[in-house]
């Protein structure tokens, strides 16, 4: 009788089953990063420069795009078609769902298709698995700021319970560097944050604190956020600072902001 050699079927067959199951997938967290890196930073620079000596500016905010990709593109399709009255895009937060690197990717090719200069500041949901560490690579710093025309934008990382309240989150000494950092190129700010105080993101311990320093050292004409997927419109401190928040995607609806010589206004823009 002819003996047969089973140990290449076996191997075979361990290939086959391994393929099956996904051994040899990429893992959803491995945070290797596909395209175009350090986004923030190379669009604060086309920004500063296209914005530089404007007394007017005008730009979208849009906010927690989370699993909505096809409302996320439809909103950057309504953004595309008002290009030419708008100088650039802010993404407030939660571009993912669970932080993993094909969100990210799924959320970086709809961003992808703005013919503005965007920036996209870290949500809670971004943090999930290794989804701060991706975020750095794609993105850049959790704190950072640009100025556009003679404005400041100083965009804060208010997550605080992703880090058990163990970090210095929101960043204090961070807001009054904000207010010292290039004194002479702006002559007002604005924040931007993807969770505001009091909601269940902020470490509610230091909000007072917080606002004092906002007040204190940037003076801020007013503060935009995410995070609470509603419409929201209120003077949380009752000291004329004003608190914009964003709508999820989902809500078919982003804000325009246009900041002025001497003033500003907002406008609901429904797509």
């Amino acid at each position: 009788m002819k003996r047969i050699n089973v140990r290449p079927l076996v191997v075979l067959m361990l290939v086959a089953m391994m393929s099956g199951c996904g051994a040899f997938d990429i893992h959803p967290y491995d945070v290797k990063v596909k395209g175009e890196t350090d986004i923030n930073a190379r669009n604060i620079a086309r920004i500063e420069e296209a914005t530089q000596g404007k007394d007017t500016l005008r730009f979208a905010c849009i906010s927690d795009s989370h699993q909505w990709y096809a409302d996320a593109r439809a909103a950057v399709g309504d953004i595309n078609r008002r290009k030419d009255s708008l100088d650039f895009v802010v993404h407030c937060g939660d571009l993912t769902d669970t932080g993993t690197n094909k969100e990210f990717e799924w959320c970086d090719r709809v961003l992808s298709n703005l013919q503005l200069p965007y920036v996209a500041m870290i949500g809670n949901h971004d943090f999930l698995g290794t989804g701060e560490e991706y975020y750095a690579k794609k993105y850049g710093r959790k704190n950072f700021s640009m100025i556009a025309g003679r404005v400041k934008f100083v965009f804060l990382n208010t997550n605080a319970t992703e880090y058990d309240y163990v970090a210095s989150v929101p960043d204090l000494n961070y807001i009054r560097q904000q207010a010292e950092e290039d004194s002479l190129r702006f002559d007002r700010t604005l924040v931007l944050m993807h969770a505001r105080p009091y909601s269940d993101q902020f470490n509610n311990n230091i909000a007072e604190p917080f606002e004092h320093y906002l007040q204190y050292f940037l003076k801020p004409m007013f503060c935009i956020n995410g995070h609470d997927h509603a419409v929201q419109k209120e003077e949380l401190f009752n000291d004329g600072l004003m608190y914009y928040g964003m709508p999820s995607v989902v809500k078919r609806k982003y804000f325009i902001f246009t900041i002025t010589p001497n003033s500003y206004r907002y406008e609901e823009i429904d797509f």
